[in-house]
């Protein structure tokens, strides 16, 4: 990476910390701007608006998301239906963890955004759309391998993303893990049955 392409990037990561906290709304560029270390001028370098850069913070979140969820998932020393329940239980494990609560931007910011900013809105549907193909190849291996009964791979799919998105939510609310605990023996019943 370049000079210029460092400091975009730390924008990024910096600006998917403090989102990740604060929402998007609350929190102002200066703020973004003062623990990132960069003037005011060089951020318009980068970014039209303050919106673009939550798009393209989203946009990062997502490359990102989607290589460690290939990395996971094309793991072919464990079987398909390990993969998969791996996944879930990193996911469990970023909510419950003793690390504690860490913040998803989907969980965080699709509610906020999603009336606020369309270009937001779409960059987080097709994430989260990425997602949930990622997420429906592993099941189709599974079933291929015999692990999970034959079914539509994609609607298991969506139906285990959205169970384990509003599972994420309801842990924000309660501040416990008894929801996480819930999402995984459901999904081990959606799984298994």
């Amino acid at each position: 990476m370049n000079r210029h392409q460092d400091t975009c990037q730390h924008l990024l990561t910096t600006g998917r910390e403090i989102l990740a906290m604060q929402g998007f709304s609350s929190v102002g560029l200066s703020t973004i701007l003062q623990q990132a270390g960069v003037p005011k001028g060089s951020f318009y370098h980068y970014f039209r608006s303050k919106e673009s850069f939550g798009q393209a913070v989203l946009e990062d979140y997502f490359v990102g998301y989607m290589e460690n969820l290939s990395e996971r998932f094309s793991d072919s020393s464990q079987p398909a239906l390990d993969r998969l329940m791996s996944y879930w239980s990193n996911w469990q494990q970023q909510y419950c963890g003793p690390a504690g609560l860490k913040d998803c931007l989907v969980v965080k910011l699709s509610a906020e955004v999603a009336d606020l900013s369309e270009a937001m809105r779409l960059t987080l549907k097709d994430g989260t759309g990425q997602i949930i193909g990622g997420i429906t190849q592993c099941v189709e291996a599974a079933i291929a391998e015999g692990s999970i009964r034959d079914q539509n791979a994609r609607q298991l799919a969506t139906s285990l993303y959205q169970l384990w998105l509003g599972a994420s939510l309801l842990t924000k609310l309660h501040r416990d893990d008894k929801h996480m605990a819930y999402a995984m023996a459901c999904t081990k019943t959606l799984i298994t049955h």
